[in-house]
């Protein structure tokens, strides 16, 4: 759990350095083009690079610390017809989550201005769908959820790497979705040892999140497109593909010595 908590307290480290840097870079820019230096000016300049920063600082960080698995079995595809079902089971387990949040509409969203100033240039758009599922799950599944599992049984590790990856978020809209959302990414990182099915769930999660969010701005949940027979009807066959898919992909377990003392073994 140290483990867990420190790589947590250094991500936020690695993203305020990566602050700083990035606003002293927007000061000397806007000071070359002769711009006003003003608060407003710094966060449209400086937003999306101090993201960017936090998020290679990190990467550098796991990289050098040994966190990052060169196993084989880490950068595993599975197969083409796990990954298929992983995607199928990801999209209806989204709708549930949807309608959860919808029965919550008090939660605050306190980063809705950040998100939408990330997504209006690139490299924000970039560091949202890409980079950042990319350091998260190198982060969260690759180091965390690793480190729990060689300590706690598969189901007590799933569950703190889960509160973990919630609260790490800290914006109320996104901590219960990103908590559920870690549950199945941490269960199919037990089930299977490998990134590369969590990393593209990922992708596909924030890729879609943007894309709804830049076409559809107006629309906050999905019921809202759907008349109330059809938003049930939707829900319950979300229900029963989770169901039916979550029973098929249990049958897969990729052998892996979780526990140190196997791994020493090993």
């Amino acid at each position: 759990m140290k483990t867990s908590i420190k790589l947590v307290l250094l991500y936020f480290a690695f993203q305020t350095a990566g602050a700083i840097l990035a606003m002293f870079g927007g000061v000397v820019y806007l000071m070359v083009t002769q711009q006003p230096v003003s608060v407003e000016a710094l966060q449209n300049h400086s937003l999306a690079p101090a993201l960017f920063l936090g998020i290679v600082l990190m990467a550098f960080y796991l990289w050098k610390a040994g966190y990052i698995s060169k196993e084989k079995v880490t950068w595993s595809p599975i197969s083409a017809s796990y990954l298929m079902f992983s995607v199928v089971f990801y999209a209806a387990f989204l709708f549930l989550i949807e309608f959860i949040l919808s029965l919550m509409p008090w939660l605050p969203d306190l980063m809705e201005q950040s998100f939408a100033d990330l997504q209006s240039n690139w490299l924000g758009i970039a560091c949202i769908t890409l980079l950042g599922p990319i350091l998260e799950e190198l982060l969260f599944r690759g180091a965390i959820t690793k480190a729990l599992l060689q300590t706690y049984n598969p189901g007590k590790a799933i569950i703190l790497s889960a509160l973990i990856f919630g609260i790490f978020h800290i914006n109320p809209a996104q901590v219960v979705s990103a908590g559920l959302i870690g549950v199945v990414l941490a269960w199919i990182y037990y089930k299977t040892a490998s990134l590369i099915p969590c990393i593209l769930l990922h992708v596909l999660n924030n890729s879609l999140s943007v894309f709804l969010s830049t076409k559809y701005p107006e629309m906050e949940y999905f019921s809202e497109s759907l008349g109330s027979v059809q938003y049930a009807i939707v829900l319950a066959v979300a229900l029963g593909i989770c169901i039916g898919i979550y029973w098929i992909m249990d049958k897969i377990q990729i052998p892996y010595p979780w526990k140190k003392e196997q791994t020493e073994i090993k």
